[in-house]
């Protein structure tokens, strides 16, 4: 299961510097935060790296990309050693560019960074000198790493309305078209209208899209950031361009009276008499719950 979307506390006060990230990066600490949701990394008060389940470390992205073999992977976690140097023997060995490292390691950063960070003080641990394998790559000051944090975060609130997309099953609506196919208005919507325009990144996740895999999941089979899938999603549901997950039915209310006991109470002495409960009681379509109710309320009348 993805992990619950963070939001701002002001109990965490990790926003502006201060709080939890803040006090370690004050105190030039270099180690291993672990929280709840994943790891950060830090040398001398500077983040170099986060790690989390939802969101495609470096090493899965260069894989996607065909960039980083499984093999070469290993091999170079193998010959980081103690000193972490993991990413530049990626880079001795040519197998990536310094260009190519440094993009791709600040981008899983600040996506692992979202789904972190806050920090919350009562369930996060330090562990001096844990470092990750590859090593640092590029640092980041804490408090632009939050500031940008806060920007995506506000940015994907604009969309809170089709939060519920976030963890269901991403089914298109219609299938996909190649571009330009249906000319220049573009391809039918479901009732025949001009479809709205996607981006190219949100065409990809559609083409991909099986009804049976999550946004997270398929941020992490295409390795690509799981916060700009979200976002993706979520602009996909506002265009009508993907299904949202139906809301679950309440059961029926039972009016009262429908058991009889009120009926019995009312003539004192009497003895009780089983009866069939009154099918009009019932404001449901599905046989499978008006049978429920029928035996619950045939029971509670010989109780």
């Amino acid at each position: 299961m993805a992990p619950p979307l963070p939001t701002r506390s002001a109990a965490s006060g990790d926003e502006g510097g201060s709080g939890l990230l803040g006090r370690y990066a004050a105190e030039r600490a270099t180690g291993a935060l672990r929280a709840p949701n994943g790891c950060v990394y830090l040398r001398e008060g500077a983040v170099y790296c986060v790690e989390c389940p939802a969101a495609p470390g470096p090493e899965a992205r260069l894989t996607a990309a065909g960039r980083l073999s499984a093999r070469f992977r290993q091999r170079a976690a193998e010959e980081a050693g103690p000193q972490r140097r993991g990413g530049r023997f990626l880079v001795e060995q040519g197998w990536l560019t310094q260009g190519e490292l440094e993009i791709c390691q600040l981008g899983a950063l600040l996506d692992a960074a979202f789904f972190v960070l806050p920090l919350a003080p009562g369930s996060t641990t330090f562990t001096p000198g844990e470092g990750h394998w590859l090593g640092v790559v590029r640092l980041v000051g804490v408090a632009a790493l939050q500031e940008a944090t806060a920007r995506r975060r506000a940015l994907l609130d604009r969309l809170r309305p089709w939060a519920a997309a976030d963890e269901a099953p991403v089914v298109p609506v219609v299938p996909v078209r190649s571009a330009g196919a249906d000319g220049p208005g573009g391809p039918e919507g479901p009732a025949g209208g001009v479809r709205p325009a996607v981006t190219g990144r949100q065409r990809r996740l559609l083409e991909h899209a099986d009804g049976r895999h999550t946004p997270y999941e398929l941020a992490h089979a295409l390795g690509q950031s799981a916060y700009l899938t979200l976002l993706d999603v979520r602009g996909l549901a506002a265009a009508g361009l993907i299904r949202l997950p139906a809301k679950p039915a309440a059961l029926p209310r039972r009016r009262p009276g429908a058991s009889g006991a009120d009926r019995r109470a009312a003539v004192p002495g009497a003895a009780p008499r089983w009866r069939l409960p009154d099918p009009g009681v019932l404001e449901t379509v599905d046989p499978d719950v008006a049978l429920l109710v029928r035996l619950r309320t045939a029971l509670e009348e010989n109780l």
